[in-house]
């Protein structure tokens, strides 16, 4: 039996690593602050690895935007893949492109660009969507601040977040 309302317990799921890094900061300010040493020292350390573990606690908290959407998200070894109720599909990290977020979708989808020309679209709500944050990470030039802003922004159209360099068209200049 669970003492948390769902609701209760969908909030501190989605907000673990902030509170987990605001833990070992604590710590470790209270061990640089209040003890003398060698344990002062460690704790300024602590203190520095939580403050890491918050501030990425907090991307990956607005990264998740909620479950039970159509469909299952897998990562495995840099393939992701997408099994819903209607499409599916699968695509490497090495081949993607481009990286879409269509908010006008129902729900908002990302859309994965590879280079043969497909598109794999997944629901931001799909199960084990928050996979995708460490995949979408590890993209060359991606601006992950830029892309969290775009989640939340909502619009009518879809949003390039991201474009491999090569598949960018180079600009012709007169001069």
């Amino acid at each position: 039996m669970s003492f948390l309302r769902p609701e209760a317990k969908a909030t501190l799921m989605r907000w673990r690593e902030v509170a987990a890094g605001a833990g070992i900061l604590a710590l470790g300010l209270y061990w640089a602050l209040f003890t003398g040493g060698l344990l002062a020292l460690l704790g300024w350390a602590v203190a520095a690895l939580g403050a890491a573990l918050t501030f990425a606690g907090v991307q990956r908290a607005r990264f998740r935007t909620g479950t039970g959407g159509p469909g299952m998200v897998q990562v495995v070894e840099g393939r992701i893949s997408y099994f819903g109720p209607l499409t599916g599909g699968f695509a490497d990290l090495s081949s993607l492109t481009a990286l879409s977020l269509d908010p006008a979708a129902k729900p908002p989808h990302w859309l994965l660009r590879s280079e043969d020309g497909t598109t794999l679209a997944i629901p931001l709500t799909a199960e084990g969507s928050e996979q995708l944050f460490d995949i979408f990470a590890q993209l060359p030039g991606l601006q992950t601040e830029r892309m969290l802003q775009k989640m939340q922004a909502g619009g009518s159209a879809a949003v390039l977040i991201w474009q491999r360099a090569s598949a960018q068209k180079p600009t012709l200049r007169l001069h």
